[in-house]
């Protein structure tokens, strides 16, 4: 809806970048607060989550640079901009974790207790980085005739991200911001009650999963390259994205079956 947030001379602020601080600043928020709580080396485990967000992000515009591999070499540019090309999630989510499972053992930080609090603050911090995506016009929805169908007419933000003009489109970016937040708050009552290390974790691989699962039907700025299984409609279709949910959800399942039967770490 706007992609600018502020313009100083040559200095132009998104939208997209503003929602994203706001994003990484809650969760770390969240994370030194939790800490706290439990007595945690606070310094240690914000230098953690600060390597984790840089490693996340890379792999994320990783992830992105690959699945459009043609168009990003021809602009490279492009690949860098917040503003045009934020990255695809779950490829950030799998270098975070993996990059923190490293770190973790490293410099010795009990890895699954300090995931039940990282969890929570990623939900948090995606709830606003998709409040940013639909300022910025970016991962658009499908044609809709609903009435909670919104109108983008914004010619920089096509410019940007190739969203439709004076087209009523589904607002999925809120759907997944509101469905995010939801989520935060969920795990944060398990956080609060939590039965074995690693539950809250797990509920959050499990829940993303089926929350991006359902967002990606009302998703219009798919290519046709991005289908798995590509049907008359995309409520018969499976697109890669809903596919590697799928596994999500599965493995979600197991680790919190695995892990309720452990004791610890």
């Amino acid at each position: 809806m706007f992609p600018v947030l502020l313009r100083i001379g040559p200095l132009t602020i998104h939208t997209y970048g503003f929602f994203m601080a706001v994003g990484v600043a809650a969760a770390l928020w969240f994370i030194y607060v939790q800490a706290k709580k439990l007595d945690y080396d606070t310094n240690k485990l914000l230098d953690a989550a600060f390597w984790i967000i840089v490693i996340s992000l890379l792999g994320a515009k990783l992830i992105l640079f690959f699945s459009h591999f043609s168009y990003y070499l021809e602009n490279p540019g492009e690949l860098l901009s917040l503003a045009r090309s934020g990255g695809v999630f779950q490829g950030g989510l799998t270098f975070g974790l993996i990059f923190a499972i490293i770190y973790f053992r490293k410099k010795k930080i009990p890895f699954w207790s300090t995931a039940d609090i990282v969890a929570p603050a990623i939900a948090l911090g995606h709830g606003f980085g998709r409040l940013g995506c639909f300022s910025a016009s970016c991962c658009y929805g499908r044609e809709s005739s609903s009435a909670l169908a919104v109108v983008f007419k914004s010619q920089y933000a096509h410019e940007l991200t190739g969203v439709p003009l004076a087209t009523p489109l589904y607002p999925v970016q809120l759907y997944e911001s509101a469905l995010n937040f939801l989520n935060f708050l969920f795990l944060l009552m398990i956080l609060k009650r939590k039965k074995f290390v690693g539950q809250v974790f797990s509920f959050y691989i499990i829940n993303y999963s089926v929350i991006r699962f359902f967002t990606e039907y009302f998703r219009g700025d798919h290519g046709e390259n991005v289908y798995l299984i590509k049907g008359s409609s995309a409520f018969n279709s499976l697109s890669w994205p809903q596919f590697y949910c799928f596994l999500g959800l599965v493995l979600g399942i197991i680790l919190y079956q695995i892990l309720r039967r452990r004791k610890s770490d």
